[in-house]
């Protein structure tokens, strides 16, 4: 396809993983009568869980919720392993006739609108050159974060080092780490998973972490749900145990909001159960509440086992220097090491790192207000998906794909062509809040200034709350007064 002749789709949507995939389903169940495209920027599906590629890479939400709402996880594992969550997603495109609507290797660089025709022109880069789109809606689901590269800190002295260094997102297919040291930077939800993934084989692996997070241990099978398919249908067993799983979800991340302390001592006490004798004070208690950051599971206590085991330790103390053969850390220590792997976050993006025009005018997010968190304030018939920083992204990937197509179904009614979230009257000069506020993860803190801001009120809010959202996307009508149709 050429720059002179643009492919014309009514709904163009970008990203093929968790969100892109669920807002093709979407489309195609609530809004058949409107065509529809996926431009995905790799070769292959899957986002996130075919880009990861590190020792034991799995999810820590449990599939019954961060799976599809229309497609039942049969898997008897609830908390997921990588391939096992990139086969249930091919499975879906398969039998859903997604597939037939994906671009591959369309990596999108631009979109400009024009009100003139109600269209966006959107391009993206491929191997024969560029390709370019026009849409009447653009449904970004690229995800929060680059998939050119992840974050690492500048380590003095890394040139150094004469071993290997590793991102997790950039695994060689050929690291071989058996019998070798393995210095493991990070503490998050990466580091606590490649940490007993890579021990059984390496001489050692030791988690360096400047500070401490909240981990809890938890079955990787949830025996209700497979006692539930036994003797029910899949689609009603299924149903049951993500509700029962969501309102978990949430009773668990409002305690920590209402009873901080006192959840704090719950999954302390339960560290000391699964390590006794160890520093939990020093290495498993952070200075912050639970939920203030990121709770990390760890699936059948494997963590501790390892740690028990004698086959991985925890340090928590800060980095002085790389040199030849480890780190030297500021108390003095040293660590021997013959592969460092910086699991040390990753670099936030705004809707995929693609650049906006409208009307001649780039597009600053940073600048605008978000309208019930996919959409924003002057941009016209736009929206992305941001799942949940506090329970399963698909929760609310398939709550914002529902609410597009009861938009794009009103549109179809009254036979708007535009759809704007518009401040008026006092909107204009209310109160402004950070993208995401009570969370303060350094991958979050980083890079929160480049997001858009909320505000005090429905609609200029991005809730984070389940329970909320489902009844604004439900319930709250389309044509709501801020959101313009013409």
């Amino acid at each position: 396809m050429s720059e002179h002749s643009p492919e014309h789709v009514d709904v163009l949507v970008v990203g093929a993983g968790l969100s892109g995939i669920g807002a093709g389903y979407h489309l195609q169940a609530n809004c058949p009568d409107r065509t529809y495209a996926i431009l995905e920027g790799r070769d292959t599906l899957g986002g996130t869980w075919d880009l990861f590629r590190y020792p034991g890479v799995r999810s820590d939400s449990d599939m019954h919720t961060l799976g599809f709402s229309f497609k039942p996880w049969v898997a008897t594992k609830s908390i997921a392993d990588g391939p096992s969550i990139l086969a249930y997603l091919h499975e879906t495109v398969r039998e859903f006739g997604i597939d037939r609507h994906i671009r591959f290797g369309h990596r999108v660089e631009r979109a400009e609108w024009d009100s003139t025709t109600n269209r966006w022109t959107v391009t993206a880069r491929t191997a024969n050159g560029a390709a370019v789109f026009t849409c009447n809606y653009l449904f970004m689901c690229s995800g929060y974060y680059s998939y050119r590269g992840g974050y690492t800190p500048e380590f003095p002295g890394r040139n150094d080092f004469a071993g290997q260094i590793v991102h997790p997102q950039e695994w060689p297919a050929d690291l071989d780490a058996t019998g070798k040291r393995v210095v493991v930077i990070g503490s998050g939800a990466t580091a606590v998973t490649i940490v007993p993934a890579m021990a059984d084989t390496a001489a050692h692996v030791t988690m360096l972490q400047r500070t401490p997070t909240y981990v809890a241990a938890g079955p990787d099978e949830d025996r209700l749900a497979n006692a539930l398919r036994k003797v029910l249908p899949s689609k009603v067993a299924y149903a049951i145990t993500r509700r029962k799983n969501t309102a978990f979800q949430q009773m668990v991340y409002r305690r920590t909001r209402t009873k901080p302390d006192k959840v704090k001592k719950y999954l302390l006490d339960k560290v000391r159960k699964e390590l006794p004798g160890y520093d939990v004070d020093t290495h498993f208690t952070p200075p912050y509440g639970p939920w203030d950051q990121r709770l990390c599971l760890v699936p059948n206590g494997d963590l501790f086992r390892v740690i028990r085991e004698g086959k991985a330790s925890v340090v928590t103390d800060r980095i002085a220097t790389f040199d030849e053969t480890g780190i030297t850390l500021e108390s003095g220590q040293h660590l021997e090491a013959d592969i460092i792997v910086t699991a040390t976050g990753l670099q936030l993006v705004t809707l995929g790192e693609t650049e906006f025009i409208v009307d001649g005018t780039k597009v600053d997010f940073a600048d605008t207000l978000t309208y019930k968190g996919f959409a924003y304030s002057d941009v016209p018939n736009l929206a992305s998906v941001f799942g949940y920083i506090n329970a399963s992204w698909t929760l609310r990937a398939d709550l914002i794909s529902e609410y597009v197509c009861r938009i794009l179904k009103h549109m179809s009614t009254t036979g708007a062509q535009r759809c704007t979230p518009t401040r008026r009257g006092s909107d204009a000069d209310m109160p402004l809040r950070p993208w995401i506020d009570d969370f303060s993860p350094g991958y979050m803190s980083r890079d929160m200034h480049r997001f858009p801001k909320q505000g005090d009120r429905e609609p200029w809010v991005n809730p984070q709350d389940y329970a909320k959202d489902r009844a604004m996307f439900a319930k709250d009508p389309v044509d709501d007064g801020v959101m313009i149709y013409r």
